[in-house]
Order: C-alpha cells, then sequence, then structure tokens
C-alpha cells in the first residue's frame, strides 16, 4: 500500500489486537442454520445483514478525515442527518450492487458517486485535510462494510473456520474495487487483512465534535421521533453490540458480558427463524435494490 495515512505494512507491528479492535462471536455452527452454500459474501446479504448499519457508519468515522468529509459535507441532498433514508438507501444499494452487480453496473454507480465525491474535500476551516478521492480513506470504508458483513453473517450462521473464512474473504474484494481501490490495494489474504486493520484502526480518533455527532446518529436523533422512540432501545442495542471495543471506549458507551450474550441469544434466535423464511423474505431488500439500481439506469435517473 503506498505511503500515505497508515506506515509500511509490511515493516509495521500492529499495537492493537483483535480484541480491542473486532466485536467477540462465540456463536457455534448449528445444524438447523449450517446447511448452506459456501461461505461466499453473496449468501450474506439476508436482511439482517443491514442490522449493524449505524455501528458501521460509527466505525468509518473512526477516522478523522471520514468524519469531517460527511459532517462537512456540501451534498446536502445526501446527508446522514438531513436526509437519512436517501443516505440510508444509497449506502446499502451500494453493498447490493458491489456484491450482486455486473461490471457494467458497479461502474456506473461508482460514476454516480464521484460526482458527489468531487465536493467532499476540506477547505481552510477544516481542521484536518480531506479528500474523498484518497485511495486510503475509500480502502478504510471498505474494510469496515467488510467487518459489519462478516460480523453479521458469524452471528446468524455461527463461526467460520480459517478456509471458510478465507473463501468468504476472497468473495468480498469488490466492496473496495466498486469505488476507487484497486485491486492490489486490497490485502491479498484475510491473515494481511487482519493485519491492515489493526494498523488501521491506531487511526481513531474521535474528538468531542464526532462524538457529539455520533452519540446522534446512535440514538437515532436524526428520524422523526413518532418512527424512533418504538424502536430506539433495540436499535440502539444492536449499534453497540456491533461496535467493537476500542470504539465503544472513545465514545463513553458501557457494554457489558450479559450484553454480549443477549446480543449473541438475539441472533440466535433470529437464526433459527430465518430457517423457516422463503428466500424471497430473506434477500428481498438486497433484490429489490438492484431492480430499483436497474430502473434507474435504464431511465436515466439519478443513482443516489
Amino acid at each position: 500500500m503506498a505511503a500515505g495515512y497508515l506506515p509500511p505494512l509490511d515493516t509495521t507491528k500492529a499495537e492493537l489486537t483483535t480484541a480491542q479492535t473486532r466485536i467477540k462471536i462465540t456463536t457455534r455452527k448449528r445444524r438447523v442454520t449450517s446447511l448452506r452454500k459456501p461461505a461466499r459474501v453473496q449468501e450474506a446479504l439476508d436482511f439482517w445483514s443491514f442490522a449493524g448499519a449505524a455501528a458501521n457508519v460509527v466505525m468509518q468515522l473512526g477516522w478523522p478525515e471520514v468524519a469531517y468529509g460527511v459532517m462537512e459535507s456540501k451534498v446536502e441532498s445526501g446527508s446522514l442527518m438531513h436526509h437519512p433514508w436517501k443516505r440510508a438507501r444509497t449506502t446499502t444499494q451500494y453493498l447490493a450492487v458491489a456484491i450482486l452487480g455486473t461490471e457494467e453496473e458497479r461502474t456506473a454507480f461508482r460514476e454516480a458517486v464521484n460526482s458527489a465525491h468531487r465536493h467532499v474535500r476540506s477547505d481552510e476551516r477544516s481542521p484536518v485535510k480531506y479528500n474523498a478521492f484518497n485511495r486510503e480513506l475509500q480502502m478504510w470504508v471498505a474494510a469496515c462494510l467488510f467487518i459489519g458483513i462478516e460480523d453479521s453473517h458469524q452471528l446468524l450462521h455461527g463461526v467460520m473456520d480459517e478456509e471458510e473464512a478465507e473463501e468468504f474473504y476472497q468473495s468480498s474484494k469488490t466492496l473496495g474495487t466498486t469505488l476507487q481501490v484497486p485491486d492490489d490495494m486490497w490485502p491479498p489474504s484475510r491473515k494481511e487483512f487482519d493485519h491492515y486493520w489493526n494498523v488501521a484502526s491506531q487511526r481513531i480518533v474521535i474528538d468531542d465534535t464526532t462524538c457529539e455527532f455520533l452519540n446522534d446518529l446512535v440514538d437515532l436523533k436524526m428520524i422523526n421521533p413518532l418512527i424512533r422512540l418504538p424502536f430506539v432501545n433495540l436499535l440502539r442495542f444492536l449499534t453497540i453490540g456491533f461496535l467493537p471495543p476500542l470504539f465503544r471506549d472513545q465514545l463513553g458507551l458501557e457494554w457489558t458480558t450479559d450484553d454480549r450474550r443477549r446480543f449473541e441469544h438475539l441472533f440466535t434466535f433470529v437464526s433459527i427463524v430465518n430457517k423457516f423464511l422463503p428466500k424471497s423474505i430473506r434477500f428481498g431488500g438486497s433484490r429489490w435494490l438492484m431492480r430499483d439500481l436497474r430502473h434507474r439506469i435504464k431511465h436515466d435517473r439519478p443513482m443516489i
């Protein structure tokens, strides 16, 4: 990886451990839910894979350049706080096209993202310098997306062994390459990705401004209270549960051993229920997103 925000990965020893930078998952494979196709990211787009979406945004904003790029964004139509549903749609649609789309569809979506990113750059008032086209920043965002999908997949289906984890990882490369991340920038193996993640997590700095912004996100302050109040406790629980210890500590969020057990028990219950749901329901959201994207491309409508 080229020099920039991170030191050379091949000569840098990670100061953080996986126990600090990843959530702890002890879920074992269950016979009722483990009769699945090979461990590939295409099989992970169950609608519960989006349960940690808010946590994933928090993780992405752990790098100050990404945080201020979002908080200071001049693209008001895509603002997380002003247009949360539109932002949620474009983010989940990105996941769908990166994983399920054709090369032509990925290219079209990349160009749409680029058109928005051209306006996301720091100015003289910004406390940090950033440019949304920076490949290291995009690699970090893509890595966060991978972490989120892998975590939700293992919570639902059980912890993967090394061979399965490698296969799952190799199938996920398009999460980055659909942006500006070149193929050779994506760590070549799962083990090397773990090293990248631990080194990159050393850059996580959540200052007071970002902390206030992210706590509002955790509490879903951008959602209409009539919609938020009935679900805020569950969604807050899910969001905190998907955050690694490093992030929870910087945000001052409490998470006990009993909380973690309840979190895993919830996904155990969901995984059993999922077994009896038809694929049209479990994967319906991703399929709808792809149909919507193809409609937008066909009729030359904005994609983001």
